[in-house]
């Protein structure tokens, strides 16, 4: 499959588009996601897996955690088109992610965690 159609098609869904504005600009662990989508742990590491091959986030073991970040490779293509997939998820949606993410990290994490990204590029809708 060609990468831009292997990109779109990952992009094709309103979970997968939660779950990159979840990890802009931040690392957080499987069950992070899980807690702030409030969504079964099978269903966010199955839109996961998919972003991973589609290669759009990077994945890395600490023990038995795995956390994951946007892809630091990702082409200037990629990135202007998550961008604009940002600006368009609604910020409702967006803001109450992040409200969840926030009660689920520890406080120490959770100072060090800033929303501006996550927030900013929703406004523009």
């Amino acid at each position: 499959m060609d990468r831009v159609e292997e990109v779109f098609k990952a992009l094709a869904d309103r979970t997968r588009l939660r779950l990159l504005k979840l990890l802009a600009g931040r690392e957080l662990c499987v069950c992070e996601m899980v807690d702030a989508l409030g969504m079964p742990q099978y269903k966010v590491s199955r839109h996961l897996g998919i972003l991973r091959r589609a290669g759009l986030v990077a994945d890395r073991r600490e023990g038995t955690w795995i956390f994951y970040s946007v892809a630091p490779d990702i082409s200037s293509f990629e990135e202007a088109v998550l961008e604009a997939v940002h600006s368009k998820l609604p910020m409702s949606e967006a803001s109450g992610d992040a409200d969840r993410l926030c009660g689920c990290l520890r406080p120490e994490i959770r100072k060090g965690i800033m929303y501006l990204p996550l927030i900013q590029n929703s406004s523009s809708t």
